[in-house]
């Protein structure tokens, strides 16, 4: 026997085992490490592969030394910028837009933080007041922050009475409006969401009421906005309103594919992380489940494609 290409063929059996203890083999792939994230559950990576620039368009962040606002009734738990990479680990997302929780009010200094910190992918939407001056806009606009959200019914920090002037000042510089209210609201206030200077973004699929679902008229009011290029709808917070729950979400699945159907280039995805209001319940939902349900209401890959890049993209004006 040569002994001579002993050596080499240890050393091969040693590499063939080190693979297959990984999870690889030869012209494999490794398995990937389950990724844990703070406020979800699961650590398994989802189905759905996302393309290039795929856009998380709504999450907070929250750091617990930053002061919450007087008025602040939600004060979830720490989540990091970090804490989020994490997440875009997980799910495969790059870039992001940070909405200003309600509980830091009209102090906008964590938002413009975690947006420098993120980085060039990143973008925010701010909360402001009517008494925010010009300077402070511009600031924020250079900051990264493309647009300004109203919580409403019950009012907070902001009320209705500030959407039209406010909306008036931010449409020069190319943001919008976006707004967080239940569907009842949306409805009563229907003249004001069609005759803004820029667009109108509906958070949490317009929080349509269950069993009614598409057949309610809040849908088809938002719909009607879609298609005339006056609004944006988030296919997010599948879990606020349903009354299937996980994991098919069966009934807001059927609404965000309804959304999409009707018209895919303004409709945008977002996650919701760190879920602040499931916090107390302790039933924060599987992020990856999130992700896969948004491939169950939108199975065509280009449509899909366009909703996670392109529309986020003219929006928030990426690249």
């Amino acid at each position: 026997m040569d002994t001579t290409i002993q050596p080499s063929r240890r050393e091969a059996m040693k590499t063939i085992g080190a693979l297959a203890a990984t999870g690889a083999g030869v012209g494999g792939c490794a398995s990937p490490e389950p990724v844990p994230v703070k406020w979800s559950v699961g650590t398994e990576r989802p189905s759905t592969k996302v393309p290039a620039n795929a856009t998380d368009c709504h999450h907070h962040i929250y750091v617990l030394q930053y002061p919450w606002a007087p008025e602040a009734t939600l004060k979830p738990g720490e989540a990091t910028v970090a804490d989020y990479k994490l997440l875009q680990k997980r799910i495969g997302t790059t870039r992001d837009v940070i909405v200003q929780p309600s509980s830091y009010g009209v102090d906008n200094s964590l938002l413009l933080a975690s947006i420098a910190q993120l980085g060039s992918g990143a973008r925010g939407v701010a909360v402001v007041n009517t008494r925010v001056t010009d300077e402070q806009l511009v600031a924020l606009h250079n900051g990264g922050v493309r647009g300004i959200r109203f919580n409403l019914a019950p009012p907070g920090t902001t009320t209705l009475d500030m959407v039209r002037p406010l909306a008036a000042r931010v449409a020069p510089l190319g943001w919008h409006v976006q707004v967080n209210a239940p569907a009842a609201y949306l409805l009563e206030q229907r003249a004001t969401w069609a005759d803004l200077p820029c667009p109108v973004v509906f958070d949490h699929l317009a929080h349509v009421p269950h069993p009614e679902g598409v057949n309610h008229p809040v849908f088809a009011m938002v719909v009607d906005l879609l298609q005339k290029g006056r609004a944006y709808v988030k296919l997010s917070g599948l879990y606020f309103d349903t009354k299937v729950g996980p994991p098919t979400y069966s009934d807001t699945v059927a609404v965000a594919a309804a959304y999409a159907k009707a018209a895919p280039q303004r409709a945008l995805w977002g996650s919701d992380w760190p879920h602040p209001t499931t916090q107390a319940s302790n039933s924060v939902p599987d992020d990856a489940l999130l992700l896969d349900r948004l491939s169950t209401a939108v199975p065509d890959e280009a449509v899909r494609n366009r909703i996670l890049v392109d529309d986020p993209a003219g929006l928030y004006r990426f690249g």
